[in-house]
């Protein structure tokens, strides 16, 4: 996962008041540089209220801005050539010898110099290329993901723990070029409506779609204003012809359109430039010895002498993943195992498709838990399983628009807030929260107000009900096409993941990083993780529940 220094720990909110008024936008005069951040405005005059922030809230979505600020990236002109740009053909990574000499141990770090070039081989020099990097036994199936410290000069250093004895193979990953980033920010700044979403209108026999958006080239006299009263999230539609706003019934995903400018597609391909691995220039692998002991005691090892640290959230051992957050890690993977663990409980889960999967895993692995027709559409829910016999409630609901599912009935559009606000919560109550895909068309801001008014209601809820116990699901890589890179890239997900995890620091919440668990793993990059993957998350969720130290009281002990 990329790694910056300059990320903010820990930035202090306050409750922000519904604005009323929705400001124009102007738009932002035509700029040639490349800018840092990908949050300015949309280039057309629009009606965006999440511009529009109250003092309180401005120096914290600024903190939030900064700690996403990319290096600054090549500019593109017109006629420039592939070869010129950084490609995997080329770079290597050079395993850099241990600080004190003598063989690699447990509980050391395992340092790594990554030297990015172009296609004619000369080196790159400036950054902000996209790289991950895992250390990975295939016999053993071990994996942990690694930390890359970009040094802004073509040159990037990925550190690792090594936490297993054995082999340890090294895997580098160029995910996008730099130039290709010069690319995500522009069509960010000026295309936030690449995917078009719908509102469908339905009065007796007549029907009709319009576009919908946080930001439409209107003024507000030819709009339907759907803000959230409560939250405050915006959305508009374009009002209907011959219907009233109130007729909206469908909230509907319109698909994609945008354009790259020539030969900018070269930059996103799939074998050459995007996700592809980068070769050693000497060994890739090393052996990892046992920690040294001297009368019982741990002999402190030294690492390479870096100054970053790899701090993994976990990592995989015999395909289990092992949590370094002091969490055990229970394997609860069979209908009577799931059944103890959630009896007398309910669990609510809100988010994204990401989310949804784990309600089908549930149901799934537990036979017990029975789902409930409540005449449903597949993809947006809501769904509802019950366990009579063991008093288990488990529930889905997908977060409200943005969302590009095909057709949501608006009464179902509801936000995470206002849902929070309505539980009781309490010991038996746990609540899980993934928000994430689908905010990555669109600037910043529109997720950081989004995750601000999940976080003021989960705090809400744990000064009413503190025994209920909140988990997050982090964002997690993705198979890249070039729909996908163009809507959903892993770049867009880095930003959200690092603004997610910034916000809800400090925050009474458990964590499931499903960007490491997805990238320490053998199998795969996916937007839906594979079946082995998501077993080890609910793993992870299943024993937050559980936990003797945690928020619940435990029926039974596993």
């Amino acid at each position: 996962m990329f790694y910056s220094e300059n990320i903010t720990d820990h930035i202090t909110c306050r409750l922000s008041e519904l604005k009323m008024n929705v400001p124009t936008t102007k738009a932002p005069t035509a700029n040639s540089t490349t800018l840092k951040r990908p949050t300015e405005p949309p280039q057309p005059a629009s009606v965006c209220s999440y511009h529009s922030v109250l003092p309180e809230d401005a120096l914290e979505v600024e903190q939030l801005k900064e700690s996403i600020a990319w290096p600054e990236t090549p500019s593109l002109p017109s006629n420039f050539s592939l070869n010129d740009t950084s490609g995997p053909a080329h770079s290597t990574f050079t395993i850099l010898p241990r600080n004190s000499g003598g063989g690699w141990r447990v509980g050391d770090q395992l340092e790594v110099l990554i030297q990015i070039t172009d296609f004619h081989g000369r080196p790159k020099s400036s950054g902000g290329d996209v790289l991950l990097a895992r250390l990975h036994n295939p016999t053993l199936f071990a994996g942990v993901a690694g930390r890359v410290l970009d040094h802004h000069n073509g040159s990037y250093t990925a550190v690792f723990s090594l936490l297993w004895e054995g082999s340890a193979h090294v895997e580098v990953t160029l995910v996008h070029p730099s130039e290709a980033v010069t690319v995500l920010e522009r069509i960010t700044q000026q295309n936030p409506g690449r995917v078009s979403l719908k509102g469908i209108f339905r009065s007796g026999s007549v029907t009709e779609a319009t576009a919908c958006n946080v930001c439409l080239k209107a003024p507000p006299e030819k709009l339907c204003n759907f803000t959230d009263i409560r939250t405050g999230e915006p959305w508009f539609c374009y009002k209907p012809k011959k219907l009233k706003c109130e007729d909206r019934v469908i909230h509907s995903f319109g698909g994609f359109g945008l354009k790259l400018k020539p030969m900018e597609d070269q930059l996103f391909q799939r074998g050459v430039n995007m996700k592809v691995l980068i070769q050693s220039s000497g060994p890739s692998n090393i052996t990892i010895l046992p920690k040294l002991k001297v009368l019982n005691e741990t002999v402190p090892t030294n690492t390479s002498g870096g100054s970053v640290n790899a701090q993994p959230a976990g990592y995989y051992y015999h395909g289990i993943w092992r949590a370094l957050d002091g969490t055990t890690v229970h394997q609860l993977t069979n209908n009577s195992a799931i059944s103890q663990c959630l009896s007398g409980k309910v669990l609510h889960l809100y988010g994204d498709s990401t989310i949804r999967q784990w309600f089908e895993y549930l149901i799934s692995a537990a036979p017990d838990l029975k789902k409930f027709d409540l005449k449903s559409r597949t993809q947006t829910g809501p769904f509802m399983a019950l366990n009579y016999a063991k008093n288990i409630l488990v529930t889905f609901r997908c977060h409200a628009p943005p969302i590009r599912f095909g057709n949501l009935p608006v009464s179902q559009a509801r936000y995470i807030a206002n849902e929070l606000d309505g539980l009781v919560g309490g010991e038996n109550t746990a609540i899980v929260i993934g928000v994430w895909s689908h905010f990555s068309t669109f600037p910043v801001e529109v997720y950081i107000r989004r995750l601000l008014s999940i976080r003021r209601a989960v705090e809400r809820l744990l000064t009413r009900a503190p025994g209920t116990l909140v988990i997050i699901r982090t964002a997690n890589p993705k198979a890249l096409s070039l729909y996908e890179t163009l809507t959903n890239s892993d770049w867009f997900s880095i930003q959200r993941d690092k603004i997610l995890r910034t916000i809800f620091k400090g925050v009474n919440v458990r964590f499931v990083d499903a960007w490491e668990m997805t990238l320490a793993h053998y199998l795969p990059h996916n937007l839906h993780p594979q079946r082995p993957i998501i077993s080890n998350m609910l793993n992870v969720v299943l024993s937050h529940i559980c936990s003797p130290a945690g928020n619940f009281t435990e029926t039974k002990k596993l």
